[in-house]
């Protein structure tokens, strides 16, 4: 076989092997480690500083019972979604200024993505689906 052909091979087996925009769920959970401080996730799920993230997208803010969110966030009137969740955790305050959400932001593309990928496994239940 020829060197550059050869070589094509093998660039091509490689990216294959490795979508460049996959979610990485594993590493979406290595991300939450970030959130865990303030949220919980999962069954039997409690609000604590911020509220339980079960069943986060399609929901809209300020929407947990119990939980005491900020006029900000209640009046936001924004249904988490991918985009939205993405501006959102990039920087919590320029998105919905005014929240009470103290966290500086992820700003690595790749990471929001793993992260959205790890939080979307869960239902409202809490249950992964």
């Amino acid at each position: 076989m020829r060197p550059i052909a050869s070589a094509a091979l093998f660039v091509l087996a490689v990216t294959a092997a490795h979508p460049a925009a996959a979610q990485d769920v594993a590493a979406g959970e290595r991300s939450w480690n970030k959130c865990r401080a303030c949220h919980q996730i999962g069954e039997g799920a409690k609000n604590l500083v911020g509220p339980h993230l079960n069943g986060l997208f399609g929901r809209h803010t300020g929407e947990v019972e119990g939980y005491s969110y900020s006029a900000a966030n209640k009046g936001a009137n924004l249904t988490w979604d991918e985009a939205t969740f993405a501006e959102y955790i990039k920087d919590p305050k320029a998105k919905i200024p005014g929240t009470k959400m103290v966290f500086a932001g992820i700003k690595n593309e790749q990471e929001i993505k793993d992260l959205t990928a790890f939080l979307k496994q869960f239902g409202k239940d809490g249950k992964k689906m």
